[in-house]
């Protein structure tokens, strides 16, 4: 019924503050394991001024030694920067940590800053996502040609695996290669893209999931929603600014859902759209319209004693009035879906 999402953006924080940001995100993924919370999501970039996530696969792995149920996504992960064997044998021991719990999704990224730090060619980018995805499917398949990783994934076939974007272009790619598709954006012609594509190339097409502009990316629930907004408020800023500006650089605005505009805080407030501070009632609400709610506790280096608070009261006060009286819940995320139907395709 509800997601987290953890970035670890922490502008303006020391080495000690960002080590407990840490420990908070492990801490809050044991704490939701048996909370109702459908996915963990995870996300990597690198050489960010506020310490984004740059190692997906090792929170990853320190997550799934905590939980034993809830699925964690890592989406996206950025694979031309990556050797495709040595991520490869990452993935097939963290499919194994968490007994097939951890979904992958991969993409290109769009700043070209990282692949500088690589060594990669930004504007072969395409190319070499192509070059290594292929390598990293056989091994995952066991297909490659001479000797095989070891130990094989815990999950026949290698750990679900989709590829993210919002262009025709990562449409395509995915369809080529079989995989499902994940988009942040639902511009028109993305699903027959991928749908033709997968066709073309011998493949049924899998999911395809288009993301809603309407849906908020990070929720905060108080109701008193004028002291959520000066007590989180500026963190969702530092979220949100550092987003749009990213995409605003590499020209992609225009493919990403749920893109704030906003420059303060009561700019993003009057959005009321990808960041918002809502009341129970309006939680309540997302959760039956949307399936899910997206909380990012951590958002913008947030203090963990406040994040907890917040995250505390979607447990106590949301949950129980979204519940169903056969004890189930309402439609799951996208993270979810995924590891869903890789189950149902075993």
């Amino acid at each position: 019924m509800y997601l987290l999402r953890f970035d670890m953006r922490a502008p303006g924080k020391g080495a000690s503050e960002r080590a407990a940001l840490y420990r908070a995100a492990v801490e809050m993924a044991a704490w939701a394991d048996d909370r109702d919370c459908s996915s963990i999501v995870i996300s990597e970039h690198h050489a960010s001024d506020d310490g984004y996530l740059p190692a997906p696969n090792l929170l990853a792995a320190a997550m799934a030694g905590v939980t034993s149920s809830v699925t964690i996504a890592i989406a996206a992960s950025l694979l031309p920067l990556h050797d495709p064997v040595h991520l490869a044998e990452e993935m097939i021991v963290l499919d194994h940590l968490s007994e097939g719990r951890v979904v992958h999704t991969m993409g290109l990224g769009y700043r070209e800053l990282e692949y500088q730090i690589f060594g990669v060619d930004f504007a072969r980018r395409g190319a070499v996502a192509d070059e290594k995805l292929t390598v990293l499917l056989s091994h995952l398949r066991g297909q490659a040609s001479g000797p095989q990783l070891t130990p094989p994934p815990f999950t026949p076939g290698g750990p679900f695996l989709s590829w993210g974007g919002g262009s025709p272009a990562a449409a395509r790619r995915a369809g080529r290669f079989g995989l499902s598709f994940i988009a942040q954006t639902d511009l028109p012609g993305l699903e027959e893209a991928y749908v033709e594509a997968a066709r073309a190339a011998g493949h049924e097409p899998g999911l395809c999931i288009l993301a809603s502009p309407s849906v908020p990316r990070s929720v905060f629930v108080n109701d008193d929603i004028d002291a959520g907004w000066d007590e989180v408020g500026p963190s969702l800023l530092a979220d949100a600014t550092s987003y749009a500006e990213w995409n605003r650089a590499a020209g992609v605005a225009e493919t990403t859902a749920s893109l704030s505009q906003g420059n303060t805080v009561d700019e993003l407030r009057a959005e009321n759209a990808s960041h918002r501070v809502v009341t129970v009632d309006q939680a309540v609400a997302l959760i039956q319209a949307d399936g899910s709610l997206s909380l990012q506790p951590l958002c913008g280096g947030l203090d963990p004693e406040i994040a907890w608070r917040y995250l505390r009261r979607v447990a106590d006060e949301v949950l129980p009035r979204v519940r169903t009286p056969q004890g189930g819940s309402a439609p799951v995320d996208v993270a979810a879906q995924i590891l869903r139907e890789e189950r149902k395709s075993r």
